[in-house]
């Protein structure tokens, strides 16, 4: 149960610098969204989704458009705003601090 609890914190965590990693490859639907994050295994619903794209937009990270779509009413597009890219430029430094903190732990010897 500890580690199950761990776990979920450590995948909330690093979701919106996924989200965002994502968003940055070019404009994207939120079910292609939803689509890559459960590819790489972070299992996401749109009732968490959702709420965390228009968080992003809200907070000028994001922007959406709207296209016109032949099978049903038009779709939602996110890009990254330039606010947006700077910020992933920050968490990137952050994820590069984390990951060798993480390598150096795992490796680290007792002497």
């Amino acid at each position: 149960m500890i580690a199950e609890n761990t776990q979920t914190q450590m995948r909330k965590g690093i979701l919106e610098y996924c989200v965002l990693l994502i968003i940055s490859k070019g404009e994207i639907y939120a079910s292609d969204i939803i689509a890559e994050l459960r590819a790489a295994k972070l299992l996401v619903v749109e009732g968490t989704l959702y709420p965390l794209l228009t968080r992003l937009k809200n907070n000028g990270l994001l922007s959406y458009n709207w296209v016109e779509s032949t099978s049903g009413p038009p779709r939602k597009y996110y890009v990254l705003t330039p606010e947006g890219t700077a910020i992933l430029g920050q968490l990137d430094g952050t994820w590069q601090e984390l990951s060798f903190a993480i390598d150096h732990a795992k490796n680290a010897s007792l002497s």
